[in-house]
């Protein structure tokens, strides 16, 4: 009985086409014709009664239909071949089985038509004419019908008979999937575990056809993986079971494992990540009640599963690759990139999760040195893609894996990462020995390629990674020296790869220790031969492809040797110009100023040796120890000479604010004292010293004069230049410097409490001081001796620093420029004497309430009288009134605010801008209550300029709008209020930043949290209205009707009665206004027109 159906099944596997197949599937996937109702009940007999009419259909057709007698054979042999049981009562399971059984005949046909196909020769008169396609190819619609049958068989076959936890869930994706999870009957044979087994099989065995498999595991994948796993891993009763009870023998568990693993080492491997990842922590199936979608998390034998096959997947080569493709494109950074992948380059989150991934050791690995050493080549690798969307997704994952590697396992990241990106550099290194072979002048010991990839590399971990771990800053300091001559080099001509040296640089200055610093500055100018620097036989050369390489330089010849000193002292002079070009962008920081210091004192120290020493015999007659005690000195002068040029190009090169605190200013003057005592010791006093040290000196007293507001801090500072002051005091030949160092000495030991007018004589010869153009030659002539030149130098130094008393300090700074008061009066002046002033003053700072706030108060109307004697003592005053503004009683900083509001109407220009820059401070600098204060000063000098506001416009605009970001409340109220104010004034001249007032207007009343913050914005509106009056029309006009929408949003929305009000009167305002500006008074006049 056998052989006749074999021998049929042969027939029809010769004769047997694709359409019958296909048609078949058509038919038993067919929708049911009745309509399903709104309960879920009827959904289940609708699916129900869907199934079993197609079923039917299905078996009526194979009977009756002649031409589908041969699909029958067909089947009829594959399913007695077939090992698992095809009916049950379960309609669902017999659904499936059929369908399993079509998607066998599908592949065998498929095969057998593959197999039998012979395509004839290409015609080579029409070479163009395509070739003949194979007779297994599927169409597009065909493929469709394919599809919607793996569809049913995953949803009936496999999802339903997964563990709770176990893939993802029926219920969390259609709504079809819960009926199909309600309709599937679990208790009816066979064991819901055999028909997984069956499903999957079934489909591992279609899959193995090419056109097949593709479609199984493009959608299914994770499906039919959760299946084999649970198949092959899940773990069994403890108790051993009978034979006859035992679901599954071992052997075909072990098949499950295997055919689990062959199809993940199938697949595109970011999909198989993607799945492990989604199996392992992915949404897990409900598990409690079904109306309440509790899910379930993965079980842990699965999770542990998952970790252990990820853990492959991750130590397989391009394993690193397959798993961040894995996790970004699950993202939705596809590999073609798109928007999507922008937004996944941007989520540094996630790529920070996989460098966390990857930087953890797996289970599987012998050692961490042994994973290290797999996986560090493939993430290097990740900086070097093409694709320009996919490199930046790649380079932040590597970026994020380089520092989290280095913070965990820092002397492995610096075996396997940072040596191998750093090795182009350490190769040229003056430390480095270079073999033999590489000797050759003129062969390349680091190509192009090599060299622009590297700085690639390091700028996209230092400077993109922005993280100073201690193992990156220390690995990448031996190559400084290399990195700055690259950078140097880069200098002469065009090159790609200037910036990121530059960025490099600044970025490595700016982490490091202030010391390492400073140290790593010396070696780039050549104070400090210990600091590593380029190979003395390399070179930098332009490359082909506009890169640079390094060289090995070519030997020197006896008739070239002038021209190799000329070149090395250019290169040299070269160095220090480009080293001031870095340091002009490290102002900011203070490493700028601090090295200028440095190179002062290492002038003084020089400046200390005796330069007689050089004047000694004949060459011939020296002994050995002669000639190197004269290196020595040559070597010395030579550094002397470098630090004067050093000198000159950073007075040339940096600007004014080089110094950034009240520290390194009494640096510089503690350095400019210290060789002004040396210059004495050695009897070398000149014209020129003395104007030096009388700049500096009055630089002092500037600030003890009231341009910086010194505290405690600031005066602790400046103590430590009393040893030096005493010390001038007591040596200098000078009487008025002499005189003046004592002064100096009592006015910083009393805090500013005692100062003799000398000093204030010194403070005003100091600002007035002009520096007259051409007037100091900054090249330093080869005539002049090295002393003169050095004291030329410093006097440079000395004029350019007396103008820095507008440094950045703890306090608002006061102009250095004498301007005369705004307003001027008739009254002669001469009623206030000197003696009733100094009694004044001492009040200001009486420990009784009454006497401080009546001495503050007769302070005020000397200013409003405006007397001389007080307003030729502006900057004491200002100190006094400031100094009062933190006073805690009501009475006296009531009254300090007063005299301040009076001074900035007096003297705007050199006030307003100081109170402005303590306004906008942090609240480390000044306290909340300090700040509102000056902000109602603010209030009342733009009260009190009135017209003359406009002049500043941009400054008080500015604050204002900043202050309303503040994180302080009650300072984001306070600006806005004072906004309102200084609106209120401007009128026409608000012109172009109505709409930045506008913007911020609406952004606070709309998102601010404080109700106090949003009646100040609209507060704001009711003033601006009612200062423009019939203005408003003409001044507001781009912004009336979005201020109108924010009136009205108010009066809608806003819970607070009190802004509600204020919008209430704004719009009424703003009626008022629209009402005049439409209906204007009629006026009864008579025009009269002369004719010519």
């Amino acid at each position: 009985m056998a052989a006749p159906q074999q021998a049929a099944g042969g027939e029809a596997l010769e004769t047997c086409g694709l359409e019958s197949i296909l048609e078949a599937l058509k038919l038993l996937l067919s929708p049911g014709g009745s309509d399903s109702g709104s309960l879920q009940i009827t959904k289940h007999d609708v699916l129900l009664v869907t199934l079993n009419s197609n079923l039917s259909a299905l078996e009526d057709k194979l009977l009756k239909d002649p031409h589908w007698k041969k699909l029958k054979f067909l089947r009829d042999e594959i399913a007695n071949k077939a090992e698992w049981p095809q009916n049950s009562v379960d309609v669902t399971w017999s659904f499936t089985s059929q369908a399993l059984l079509l998607l066998l005949c599908l592949k065998e046909t498929m095969m057998r038509l593959a197999a039998d196909f012979n395509p004839g020769k290409p015609n080579l008169r029409t070479p163009e004419a395509a070739p003949a396609l194979s007779p297994d190819t599927l169409s597009i619609s065909q493929q469709k019908t394919v599809q919607s049958a793996l569809q049913f068989v995953v949803t009936l076959g496999v999802c339903p008979y997964l563990m709770p936890g176990v893939g993802v869930p029926l219920r969390c994706r259609t709504e079809f999937g819960a009926i199909v999870q309600d309709v599937v009957c679990l208790d009816a044979p066979p064991h819901a575990t055999r028909r997984l087994y069956s499903s999957c099989r079934v489909l591992l065995s279609v899959a193995r056809h090419t056109s097949l498999g593709s479609l199984v595991f493009c959608r299914h994948f994770g499906d039919i993986a959760a299946g084999l796993c649970q198949l092959g891993f899940c773990p069994t009763k403890r108790k051993p079971l009978k034979p006859e009870e035992e679901v599954l023998t071992e052997e075909e568990r072990m098949l499950s494992r295997e055919a689990l693993r062959d199809i993940l080492d199938q697949v595109y491997q970011p999909l198989a990540v993607r799945e492990l990842l989604i199996l392992q922590g992915g949404p897990p199936q409900s598990c409690t009640d079904e109306k309440t979608h509790v899910r379930c998390r993965a079980p842990a034998w699965l999770r542990r599963l998952c970790g252990q096959l990820l853990s492959e997947r991750l130590m397989r080569p391009s394993g690193v690759q397959a798993v961040v493709r894995g996790i970004l494109e699950g993202a939705g950074a596809g590999a073609a990139g798109g928007s999507d992948a922008e937004a996944a380059a941007a989520d540094w989150k996630k790529c920070d999760l996989i460098a966390k991934i990857l930087a953890s050791c797996p289970q599987q690995s012998l050692s961490p040195e042994d994973y290290y050493r797999d996986i560090c080549p493939q993430i290097l690798d990740l900086f070097h893609f093409q694709d320009k969307l996919t490199a930046r997704q790649f380079q932040r994952v590597a970026t994020s894996t380089f520092i989290t590697m280095s913070r965990e396992h820092p002397q492995l990241a610096s075996k396997y990462l940072l040596q191998p990106v750093l090795a182009p550099l350490h190769r040229c290194l003056n430390t480095a020995e270079i073999p033999e072979s590489d000797m050759v002048p003129g062969i390349i010991l680091v190509t192009e390629e090599e060299l622009t990839t590297c700085i690639e590399d390091v700028f996209k971990v230092y400077v993109v990674g922005n993280e100073p771990v201690t193992v990156l800053v220390d690995s990448l300091l031996p190559v400084l020296g290399v990195l700055f001559s690259l950078y140097c080099f880069t200098k002469q001509s065009v090159s790609h790869i200037r910036s990121l040296c530059q960025e490099i640089l600044l970025w490595i200055l700016g982490k490091l220790e202030r010391k390492k610093a400073i140290a790593s500055l010396k070696g780039f100018a050549g104070l400090d031969k210990s600091v590593s620097s380029l190979h003395s036989l390399c070179q930098f050369r332009a490359a082909s492809r506009g890169g640079i390489m390094v060289t090995i330089k070519e030997a020197i010849c006896d008739e070239d040797e002038d021209e190799a000193l000329y070149q090395k002292v250019s290169s040299e002079q070269c160095q220090v110009e480009h080293l001031g070009d870095l340091l002009a962008h490290c102002q900011e920081c203070g490493l700028a100023g601090d090295f200028f210091i440095f190179c002062l004192k290492e002038l003084t120290h020089v400046a200390m040796e005796n330069e007689a020493e050089l004047k000694t015999k004949p060459f011939s007659s020296k002994s050995l120890l002669e000639l190197e005690q004269h290196q020595t000195l040559v070597e010395r002068q030579e550094q002397k000479l470098l630090v004067l040029q050093l000198l000159a190009v950073l007075c040339e090169r940096m600007s004014e604010q080089i110094f950034t605190n009240i520290t390194q200013v009494v640096d510089f003057v503690a350095a400019t004292l210290q060789r002004a005592c040396a210059s004495l010791a050695h009897q070398a006093e000149s014209t020129v010293e003395s104007q030096t040290l009388s700049m500096s000196m009055g630089l002092v007293a500037v600030m003890l004069g009231g341009a910086v507001q010194l505290k405690s801090s600031g005066f602790a500072v400046l103590k430590q230049l009393l040893p030096l002051l005493e010390k001038v005091s007591e040596v200098y030949p000078d009487p008025v410097i002499q005189e003046l160092a004592v002064d100096l000495h009592i006015a910083i030991s009393t805090h500013g409490a005692f100062s003799t007018e000398a000093v204030s004589v010194a403070a005003q010869s100091t600002l007035n001081k002009k520096d007259p153009e051409g007037e100091i030659e900054e090249q330093q002539q080869a005539s002049h001796e090295s002393y003169t030149d050095e004291s030329h130098l410093q006097q440079q130094q000395s004029h350019e620093k007396s103008k820095q008393t507008g440094l950045k300090s703890d306090a608002p700074l006061i102009p250095q420029e004498v301007s005369e008061p705004r307003t001027t009066t008739n009254q002669k002046s001469g009623s206030v004497t000197i003696d009733q002033l100094q009694e004044i003053l001492l009040s200001a700072y009486d420990p009784q309430i009454p006497t401080r706030a009546a001495a503050l108060r007769s302070l005020s109307c000397w200013i409003e009288r405006r007397e001389t004697k007080a307003l030729e003592m502006q900057e004491k005053l200002l100190k006094i009134f400031l100094e009062n503004l933190e006073h805690e009683d009501t009475f006296v900083y009531l009254s300090a605010i007063q005299g301040v509001a009076l001074l900035s109407d007096a003297y705007p220009e050199k006030i307003l801008l100081g109170l402005l820059a303590q306004y906008d401070s942090d609240e480390d600098k000044h306290t909340p209550e300090t700040r509102m204060k000056v902000g109602e000063v603010l209030m009342r000098t733009v009260r009190a300029l009135g017209d003359m506001v406009s002049k500043y416009r941009e400054p008080l605009i500015h604050t204002f709008l900043s202050g309303a970001r503040d994180p302080d409340s009650a300072h984001r109220a306070s600006s806005l209020s004072n906004l309102g104010e200084l609106c209120q004034r401007l009128g026409f001249l608000l012109g172009s930043v109505v709409h930045e007032v506008t913007a911020c207007l609406i952004a606070v009343a709309k998102t601010d949290r404080e109700v106090q913050v949003r009646r100040a914005a609209i507060h704001v509106i009711v003033l601006l209205l009612r200062g423009l009056s019939q203005k408003a029309t003409e001044v507001l006009r781009d912004v009336l009707k979005d201020l109108y929408h924010l009136l009205k949003h108010v009066v809608r929305l806003e819970p607070d009665d009190v802004a509600k009000l204020h919008a209430q009167l704004a719009l009424e305002e703003l009626d008022e206004i629209m009402r005049n500006f439409l209906f204007p008074p009629q006026k009864l006049e008579k025009k009269i027109v002369v004719l010519p």
